[in-house]
This record gives structure tokens, sequence and C-alpha cells, in this order.
């Protein structure tokens, strides 16, 4: 087969076409917890630590070079608010999904643990019977039963 064809059979499977649709669905629910720690959890929280913003928390390794007013050189910075603002991004994530794949693992055990439908005793009564007759004439199965002695 042909490059194309076998790229076709590959992309149209159906775990590759889901794992696309989480990818997407997995870019959109970042970009809200972004905005839910950037805009909803770290400003309260930087009101609580006396105003401070986590963005700007900072240590200046090397100061900027200023010459006639200008940046010649810009400041070496660690940006470790940064930081902790993308490791809290990082625990709401983590959190949503554990509560998630919890949810689902519970709803599967409830599932797993509904009663099996009744078993009609007949069937399984005749069914045992036949095997019974089976195991002691083996070679009955395979005599024509019209046979005339």
């Amino acid at each position: 087969m042909g490059f194309i064809s076998d790229f076709k059979k590959f992309a149209v499977k159906g775990n590759v076409i889901d794992l696309a649709v989480a990818v997407v669905i997995g870019a959109a629910f970042g970009a809200i917890t972004k905005s839910l720690v950037d805009d909803i959890i770290m400003p309260p929280l930087g009101l609580l630590v006396s105003g401070i913003d986590f963005s700007s928390l900072q240590v200046v390794l090397k100061e900027a070079v200023v010459e006639n007013g200008e940046v010649v050189a810009k400041a070496v910075t660690l940006n470790y608010g940064n930081f902790i603002q993308v490791v809290i991004n990082f625990l709401i994530i983590a959190l949503a999904i554990f509560m998630l794949v919890r949810t689902i693992n519970r709803l599967q055990e409830k599932e797993a643990a509904k009663p099996a439908p009744p078993v009609n005793k007949q069937e399984v009564l005749l069914a045992e019977i036949r095997d019974l007759l089976k195991g002691q004439n083996p070679s009955a199965a395979s005599e024509p039963h019209d046979k005339v002695v």
C-alpha cells in the first residue's frame, strides 16, 4: 500500500481521533485553569500575604545596564513568583483530573456490582443433561439416528 493510504488508515482509527479530541479539550481546560489561577485564586492569596502580586516576585541576579536612558542589557532574574503560579495551576489540574477519574471508577464499580440477570433454571438443567449424555456415549453424536437394526 502507498504512504497516503497507510496514513489514512492510521489517522481515521478511533483511538487517534479520540486522542486528538482529548488534546483539544485538554488545551481548553488548561486555559480555563490558568484563568482560574491567575484571576480568581492568586489575587485573594496575594491579598492574604500583604498584597503581594505573585507574578512579580523575583530575585535579581544581575541589574539591568542602562546607558543614556536606554537599557543596554536586561536584568537577569529568577522569577519564582511565576513558578508558584504554575505549581498552583498544576495542582488544580491534577485535582480536577483525580476527581474525574475517581468518579468514573466509582461509576464503573457500581455497574460491575449490579446483579447478573436471572438464569433460566430449565436451560441450565437441559445443558447439564446434554453434557452428561455426550459423556456417556461419545460415538452417538457422530452416528445417524435413523439407522434401523
